[in-house]
């Protein structure tokens, strides 16, 4: 049962992608496609009645030379030399009209991939927070690039594969049927369609292993990603062998599915060998008895033979095309199920662009939790007037990092409202949201390219003399321009070249060139040491004025100047107030105080 819901699951999914992939052949309003179309249409029917009438050339050079092709010879106007020049050129012009029809279509097929790239790269940016943390990035990586692949593959197949085939084998039998005994052509009809049904279960049974040898491929690929991402941490543990282990056993699993896949496809091209090769020699075997009993030409006995040889060619490529078809509506169909994910987070239609006059963030009783039975904020209510810094502190798992996430609606909040200026945030475009919030994180990730192009990401508009002031006001202008490149100068991937404290001050040197009202310190210098920390407190605190600046810390003596510090725990706020007037209540906040100066003090 579940095998035959499997197989109607695939079925559903093939015709699927087909649905979705056709229109770009004949897409609304992109009139030179259509024409590429229509006139690669052309070519290939022009191929394909060369490609018919090409043996009689052979036949009638061949009879010519055997003394019985005078009349084939005379209407032609040629003698054998002519005729097999004409049979050469005949040859040249299917070929010829062939490639012709395929360098017209490559640009429709290259649009379409193009396209579907884009449109599922796009996708994949507008999905959610909750959805890239489950899902593993190396395993998607291979997803896309599979599918992409097999746009164009099932294009062509589309247009150019099993109509043309079909019109090619009809051709021919009508030419055996009017030639020849009809008995050639039930000879041949027997061979196509046992041929057609051996291909296909063959093919059926591969598919599957395949697509195991597919999943393979992806596990090895997302294993190697997922270590070489976690380089440093494979080092620090010693774990070089440990990886190469869990990679080789992925890649054996890999092997195995792979070996599966080459053993039967010995066994389907012998098997395909064996079913042509029976029905040539049925078709050659009456075609000499007619030979020899003088109702054939020699000529005949040779077209016979070509023709059985061009019927043998595309039935070859069929097998071949059967098996990419199939593996490309399952390629294509992962990317299809991806494109099909909704999106958790979406604007409202006809969502305005947020407007931001002082910056004032209101948080009116949040109810939030990643899961529903695992609450993490549980009715917190806040106000961070314009222009002040409000600091959120807290052990592990209060919260507070949550409270970044859902001011840039990476999630929705599941009760209450928080607001900009008054402006609920599901109100408003998310584009115009983020452009209105600043955040320097914890950890500062940084693009693989140069120190300029890491800057400039923060408004790419920006002129090189802005980009240069946003890096002397991070403090980190001089230090570039010390490097050998200067500006021009690559960080290496996720910003490894440079230390803890150059990544961040790139990332507060591009924070401060975008400029925005509304700035979200997330821990942003828990993860550097103490004197680093103390150096670039001072540009943050730079970076704060005239902004409103909401900072969640770690470190309580990185916020102690802040106008309210706001005391979370177990997702609910139990204080909040100016550092002397909470350390003065002796409560959670002055215990948190003393514990950090005491483990402080005994570190000194």
């Amino acid at each position: 049962m579940s095998d035959t819901y499997s197989a109607a699951r695939e079925r559903e999914s093939g015709w699927r992608t087909i649905r979705k992939v056709a229109p770009y052949l004949w897409p609304e309003g992109e009139t030179w496609v259509k024409r590429r179309v229509v006139l690669a249409m052309i070519a290939l029917i022009l191929a394909k009645v060369v490609s018919v009438s090409t043996p009689f050339f052979y036949k009638a050079a061949v009879d010519t030379l055997a003394g019985e092709g005078v009349d084939a010879a005379w209407a032609l106007g040629l003698g054998a030399v002519g005729l097999t020049v004409a049979y050469g050129m005949a040859r040249l012009l299917n070929v010829g009209f062939q490639q012709l029809q395929s360098v017209i279509f490559a640009a429709v097929g290259q649009r379409a991939l193009r396209q579907l790239a884009l449109e599922t790269f796009t996708h994949i940016h507008n999905m959610s927070l909750r959805y890239h943390i489950t899902r593993k990035t190396g395993g998607l990586s291979r997803i896309i690039e599979r599918g992409v692949k097999g746009v164009e593959f099932l294009l062509r197949f589309m247009l150019f594969s099993v109509g043309p085939l079909i019109l090619e084998l009809f051709m021919i039998g009508v030419v055996l049927a009017v030639l020849f005994d009809v008995s050639l052509l039930g000879i041949v009809a027997v061979t196509i369609a046992f041929y057609i049904w051996f291909t296909f279960r063959v093919t059926e049974w591969r598919v599957k292993i395949r697509k195991e040898m597919n999943d393979q491929d992806t596990d090895a690929n997302q294993k190697a990603i997922d270590s070489l991402l976690n380089f440093e941490t494979v080092k620090y543990f010693g774990a070089e062998a440990r990886e190469a282990k869990r990679y080789d056993g992925a890649m054996s699993r890999y092997v195995d599915a792979a070996l599966k896949t080459q053993y039967t496809l010995g066994f389907l091209n012998f098997g395909q060998s064996l079913i042509i090769t029976c029905g040539l020699v049925g078709v050659m075997v009456l075609a000499a008895m007619g030979v020899a009993n003088g109702d054939l030409t020699v000529g005949d006995f040779v077209m016979v033979n070509a023709y059985m040889i061009q019927i043998t060619m595309p039935l070859n490529f069929l097998g071949t095309v059967y098996r990419e078809i199939r593996q490309s509506l399952i390629d294509m169909g992962d990317m299809f199920d991806l494109l099909e994910q909704p999106r958790e987070i979406k604007d409202k239609p006809g969502a305005p662009a947020i407007q931001v006059n002082g910056g004032e963030v209101t948080f009116d009783d949040i109810v939030f939790g990643y899961e529903d039975a695992r609450p993490i904020l549980k009715g917190v209510s806040l106000i961070v007037p314009a222009g002040q810094t409000v600091a959120i502190v807290g052990p592990s798992g209060s919260g507070k990092s949550t409270i970044g996430r859902l001011l840039f609606r990476f999630y929705d909040v599941g009760g209450g409202a928080l607001r900009i200026d008054g402006q609920d945030v599901r109100d408003v475009t998310q584009v115009s949201l983020h452009d209105a919030i600043g955040v320097v994180p914890q950890d500062t990730v940084l693009f693989n390219d140069t120190i300029y192009y890491n800057i400039a990401y923060g408004r790419p508009d920006a002129s090189r003399e802005e980009i240069r002031e946003a890096a002397r006001a991070a403090k980190i202008h001089d230090f570039i321009m010390a490097l050998p490149d200067g500006y021009e100068t690559t960080v290496g991937e996720r910003g490894l070249k440079l230390s803890g404290g150059e990544k961040q001050r790139v990332g507060i040197a591009r924070t401060l060139l975008k400029d925005p009202p509304i700035l979200l310190l997330d821990e942003a210098t828990s993860a550097l040491d103490t004197e680093t920390e103390q150096e670039i407190q001072s540009e943050l605190k730079a970076m704060g004025e005239g902004r409103t600046v909401i900072t969640i810390a770690h470190r309580l003596s990185t916020i102690a100047d802040a106008d309210r510090i706001v005391v979370l725990e177990k997702g609910e706020i139990v204080e909040e107030g100016r550092h002397e007037a909470l350390l003065a209540q002796d409560g959670r906040y002055a215990s948190l105080w003393n514990r950090q100066a005491a483990e402080a003090e005994e570190a000194a």
